[in-house]
């Protein structure tokens, strides 16, 4: 099989697996996010996520997590639901649903990288889902899945940007896609006008200590008073910069199962909230990405946000 083919056949198991697209770029060092990344920890952005600042050297260089590197592959994986929480209620993000995207994205990863495997040969290579030293946003763009918003995230024109980001860094030499060279998002600033705490920057920057997804699961001391009546009833994330974007008229539900909701997530009003126990709190939230906040941290957010 050729270079073409084998790109080929790795883009149409993606597709069969679920993934909504698939792209890839040549692992090599990220010339032009280096200064970008040095520049934002030195303001002071990444707030109290120390783990940010550990392996600075493998999050510019892909060779440096797998040997002899010679692929990122970049996949994207929709997550828009079909129906939302009570408008009434306190919010949690899209995202956090369903189960924990990190399994259910892992799994698919796996079986993608057995698949090379089983049709091309021996491929060494590593899956990462956002938890690993990889600023997978740089590798989609390079890849030609979509540009980077004023808010930060990836947005595909026909798709929005309610998709998780994934990449399979592998040894197999392949066809490259072209980067994304155009952002579509032109003089509309209407993320940057709605996030309530302010933590967009106008030059395309987030001051991650001011967004309130950091303040509602990352930081683990008590949410900063300056936030008092800033968080919008978000008690685990925060969606507002994506529900606003015109991109995301464009977004489809996801055809995910192990994404769909638990009824209460959708039903409960801010009351059931108030009062869940943290029996319910491990009913409800079995296997999913809301575990990270536990219970305790569930809890001071709503606190925060009634009080």
């Amino acid at each position: 099989m050729s270079i073409s083919k084998h790109s080929q056949f790795i883009k149409k198991e993606a597709k069969r697996l679920g993934f909504l697209d698939c792209g890839i770029a040549k692992a090599e060092f990220l010339e032009e996010e280096a200064p970008r990344l040095e520049e934002w920890l030195k303001n002071g952005f990444q707030g109290k996520m120390q783990y940010l600042e550990n392996h600075f050297d493998k999050r510019l260089d892909p060779r440096l997590l797998v040997d002899d590197a010679k692929s990122v592959i970049s996949l994207s994986f929709n997550y828009y639901p079909k129906e939302e929480q009570n408008p009434d209620s306190y919010k949690i993000s899209k995202y956090a649903y369903g189960e924990d995207y990190h399994h259910v994205i892992k799994t698919k990863l796996r079986e993608l990288l057995q698949s090379i495997n089983d049709e091309i040969g021996e491929v060494s290579g590593r899956c990462f889902v956002d938890s690993a030293p990889v600023l997978e946003r740089a590798w989609a763009e390079k890849a030609g899945l979509g540009f980077i918003g004023k808010h930060s995230l990836l947005i595909q024109k026909q798709k929005g940007s309610y998709f998780f980001l994934a990449e399979l860094i592998i040894d197999l030499e392949l066809e490259y896609d072209h980067p994304t060279t155009t952002n579509h998002c032109g003089t509309c600033t209407k993320c940057i006008d709605a996030c309530p705490t302010e933590a967009i920057l106008p030059n395309n920057t987030i001051d991650g200590s001011k967004c309130i997804s950091y303040l509602t699961i990352e930081l683990k001391d008590n949410i900063p008073n300056q936030f008092k009546d800033k968080m919008d009833d978000w008690m685990f994330g925060c969606d507002i910069c994506q529900d606003v974007c015109p991109w995301n008229r464009f977004s489809k539900p996801h055809q995910e199962p192990l994404f769909h909701p638990k009824e209460e997530l959708i039903n409960f009003s801010k009351k059931d909230w108030e009062e869940i126990t943290e029996e319910t709190f491990k009913k409800v939230f079995k296997k999913s990405a809301v575990k990270r906040t536990k219970f305790a941290g569930l809890q001071r957010n709503i606190r925060f946000l009634k009080n």
